[in-house]
């Protein structure tokens, strides 16, 4: 099978297109022939081996995984003899853990894993980044616990985990501004945005606005600059784990009503994820969310694809379809 591997940390350049023989699924086990996979703002740092604590995980001074790649959407070719939750033929998508692999043709995932069925509605582009949804779950409904007519500020609000917060926000009913650039200000418009900031003549901590919940996707704030823009009980969330992220989310816990919060999606359960996951398919089964695809490449553009996220200009998801 047609696979991309990667030998060591480094530029987009370290990735290689090669072949491996194709995995045969264990008992509790599905192989599945993967149809698209979308390169996500892990990825390349994944390729970095960056932040370098995860090395602790990826591989001190190589990568563990010489194929990478964790979110798929594709169909069932194998199943093992004691998988019950599917049949081959099914159309799934998912996250294939720690193990990674996805940067190929085939995967093999646990019946128990981070995999579902996917919805009749979407295809299997619009479903590979669906998992990427999480993330913003987690931080808005889980939380924030987000509510009606709740004032939320989401900033990085055209990227991948930015334009599934701003449609999870609005699907509960909450008043949604979203900060991006010029060129990306319909796009935002379009997820149902009620107001967009555009970052590059206004900032939104200085407009004199109010917000029940800030969601920095972008990293581009600190609580500090922050918080004169919530209200009185008001949440500031980053995505981004810092020392003083930490600090700042055990100084509020105790001294103040603001309250900085984070959470390592990645780090929760299987069991607590999928049933994110199945929270956010119902509501994509009821055209509440969307995906929004900004480019497609094929395996061979690979590096091009990689090139073009950590350009820092995607709006929405990028998309590796599987010509096979």
């Amino acid at each position: 099978m047609r696979v991309v591997t990667i030998k060591r940390y480094g530029t987009p350049d370290v990735l290689k297109l090669d072949s491996l023989e194709k995995p045969k699924p264990k008992d509790d086990e599905v192989l599945v022939k993967i149809k698209a996979i979308p390169i996500t703002t892990e990825d390349p740092l994944q390729r970095k081996g960056k932040p370098y604590f995860t090395r602790l995980f990826l591989g001190l001074t190589k990568p563990k995984r010489s194929v990478i790649g964790a979110e798929f959407s594709g169909r069932i070719e194998a199943i093992g003899k004691n998988v019950t939750l599917f049949d081959i033929g099914d159309r799934v998508f998912g996250h294939s853990g720690s193990n990674l692999g996805c940067y190929a043709e085939y995967v093999c995932v646990k019946q128990n894993g981070l995999i579902l069925k996917s919805p009749l509605n979407m295809s299997d582009e619009e479903v590979a980044p669906v998992c990427t949804f999480m993330a913003a779950w987690n931080f808005m409904v889980v939380l924030a616990n987000v509510k009606p007519n709740q004032n939320v500020l989401i900033n990085g609000a055209s990227g991948t985990v930015g334009s599934a917060a701003v449609q999870i926000a609005k699907s509960f009913g909450a008043i949604v501004t979203g900060v991006c650039s010029t060129t990306n200000i319909e796009v935002v418009k379009s997820l149902g945005a009620d107001q967009v900031i555009d970052y590059t003549t206004d900032s939104f901590t200085e407009n004199n606005e109010l917000y029940d919940i800030i969601f920095d996707v972008a990293n581009k704030s600190t609580f500090s600059q922050s918080k004169y823009s919530l209200t009185r009980n008001g949440i500031y969330l980053n995505p981004v784990l810092s020392a003083s992220i930490l600090a700042q989310m055990l100084w509020t816990r105790i001294f103040s009503q603001k309250k900085v919060k984070f959470s390592a999606t990645g780090l929760l359960s299987i069991s607590k994820r999928k049933g994110y996951l199945k929270q956010i398919v119902e509501l994509f089964e009821k055209n509440k969310l969307k995906t929004i695809i900004d480019k497609r490449y094929c395996l061979e553009q690979i590096i091009e694809a990689h090139r073009y996220v950590e350009g820092g200009n995607k709006k929405g998801n990028v998309i590796i379809n599987m010509i096979n």
